[in-house]
């Protein structure tokens, strides 16, 4: 009989693996660490946005430049300001540091550095502080909220020397109260009075009245305005000085504004159109100083530069004087702003 037993395939025996090689002695030690792996932290740390601003005006001829960034989770600003001239010199370079509770403004060219402090005591209670350090001059206040929503007493004084000065706020204006001095001719001495200065505000009909007071001088004003209206006269007491503004706006991008002074027969009178958010045309003669204008805004005149289309505002304008026109000027100027 034949064998049953199956019969035993025919496999393949493997080649011996390789040798093993040897590493060359005069290969290049590994790199070094790197020094986000030495300090993993610095990972997590980004870098400050910088944010640079220039400004160039025709006029002048000057550029006004500012390079500022956030700190410490946006606690501080730092910012450095500068200007050129034609022949590229620097000048006037200032450097700050502002935070919420204190403000350090260095003066390059001066060498002085100025300082503002302000802490919060309590919810109700503010301490304030200025000191020049070049001048060893500077002030220190204290504000006070009463227990009435709208009402604080402030209390300040220079130092080293000065009158202090107490000033009382309420929802409708505030009074100051400070001594000081005066001389006298005859007796050529110094007396010594209370100077009070303060301002209130009241709605009457559909109007604000405000009287101003300061420096022995009384000044009344009164502002109507509504949608298309708006009527301010003006009164200054005792040169019985009067003045009135008014504005009349034609449609949402048209407004017309003129001033007369009564005292001296002034005036002066601006046309504004606005087309859109971001141009501006605006012209104007002022009978004063006996001049004409135009002028022409490309990126919104009182925004900021950041929310204006590319971060860049141009101001276009003509001055044409009355008694030459041939001195006519054509100036403009520019600001523009980079994130890096």
């Amino acid at each position: 009989m034949a064998d049953q037993s199956p019969q035993s395939p025919n496999l393949s025996t493997p080649p011996p693996p390789p040798p093993p090689t040897l590493q060359s002695t005069t290969s290049e030690p590994p790199p070094p660490p790197t020094r986000s792996s030495l300090f993993p932290f610095l990972k997590s740390l980004n870098r400050p946005k910088l944010r640079v601003t220039s400004e160039f005006d025709s006029d002048s001829l000057l550029f006004l430049n500012k390079v500022s960034c956030k700190l410490f989770d946006n606690l501080a600003k730092l910012k450095l300001s500068f200007q050129n001239n034609s022949q590229r010199e620097v000048t006037q370079p200032q450097l700050s540091l502002t935070s919420k509770y204190l403000s350090v403004l260095y003066d390059v060219e001066e060498k002085n550095t100025f300082i503002k402090s302000t802490v919060d005591v309590s919810p109700r209670l503010q301490l304030r502080a200025l000191h020049n350090v070049n001048a060893q001059q500077g002030e220190v206040a204290m504000e006070a909220n009463l227990a009435e929503p709208g009402y604080s007493l402030e209390l300040s004084s220079p130092v080293p020397i000065g009158y202090p000065r107490a000033t009382l706020k309420f929802p409708l204006g505030e009074v100051s109260i400070q001594e000081r001095e005066e001389e006298e001719e005859e007796e050529e001495k110094n007396k010594r009075m209370l100077s009070i200065n303060g301002i209130l505000k009241r709605q009457v009909m559909d109007g604000v009245c405000s009287a101003l007071y300061t420096d022995e001088e009384l000044r009344l004003r009164y502002a109507y305005k509504d949608e298309a209206l708006s009527f301010i006269p003006t009164i200054s007491l005792p040169s019985n000085a009067a003045s009135f503004a008014f504005k009349r706006r034609f449609s949402p991008s048209d407004k017309l504004s003129y001033w007369y002074k009564f005292d001296s027969n002034m005036w002066s009178a601006v046309y504004k159109r606005t087309y859109g958010k971001d141009y501006k045309f605006k012209a104007g003669y002022d009978s004063e100083v006996r001049l004409g204008w135009a002028s022409l805004w490309v990126g919104d005149e009182a925004g900021k530069v950041k929310t204006t289309p590319r971060k860049m505002k141009v101001q276009f304008m003509l001055q044409v004087p009355q008694d030459d026109i041939k001195t006519s000027v054509l100036m403009f100027r520019v600001k523009k702003r980079w994130d890096i």
